[in-house]
């Protein structure tokens, strides 16, 4: 049986891991404002890894809520019976009890850098899969990664030479690039990394018989 998968995420990376993949799937930005939900949550005390499975799930809703929207005589069910399986997926950064958020300047980003320098932090990638109104499936994925110890003239070449690139992730840097550089050691698999645990989904949507078993 095919189903058809909508990845609730604009981020290139995330389409990326699904298509080498081989996954067929069509994807829609979620309309969440990630950090007016983060704030009671983490003001809650929820751990940065229950934040990151409740931003996945959010954003798994909100696109699942457009499409029933958009199509309300349900169309999408047209070829399998059942509504489309979305896939929701956001990641948090954290470091101790403080938990990062996308710098939004070049400075804040040479504060991150800053304060992850000669540390081990902890990238926390949740993904979920959401089907006509209800949650069938959660799971978070843990990396850590130390960061070797950076001088500050060589925070200020690195941020001049990636530029706005550094603005662009949670931790102001790219291990698919330049920013691998900027450490000494990894714990954990490249796909909850770069946001999205593969595996786990691969083999849940095998379960669910939504892809090829």
């Amino acid at each position: 049986m095919t189903h058809q998968i909508v990845l609730a995420s604009a981020s290139p990376f995330r389409r990326m891991l699904l298509a080498n993949a081989g996954i067929s799937f069509t994807w829609q930005a979620a309309a969440v404002d990630e950090r007016a939900l983060e704030a009671p949550l983490e003001a809650g005390g929820a751990s940065p890894q229950e934040v990151a499975a409740i931003l996945a799930e959010a954003k798994a809703q909100s696109v699942a809520m457009a499409l029933e929207k958009a199509l309300p005589d349900h169309a999408e069910k047209s070829t399998t019976g059942i509504g489309p399986l979305v896939i929701g997926s956001d990641q948090t950064m954290s470091l101790g009890s403080r938990v990062f958020h996308k710098p939004r300047s070049i400075a804040e980003a040479r504060d991150h850098l800053q304060s992850l320098s000669g540390k081990t932090h902890q990238l926390n990638s949740a993904v979920v899969l959401h089907r006509e109104g209800r949650t069938l499936w959660s799971h978070v994925s843990t990396a850590r990664l130390t960061m070797r110890t950076l001088d500050e003239d060589f925070i200020a070449r690195h941020l001049e030479r990636v530029g706005e690139k550094a603005l662009t992730s949670v931790g102001a840097y790219q291990l698919e690039g330049e920013g691998v550089q900027l450490f000494d050691a990894i714990e954990g698999d490249y796909f909850t990394i770069l946001g999205l645990p593969l595996l786990p989904l691969l083999g849940e949507l095998r379960k669910l018989q939504a892809i090829d078993a």
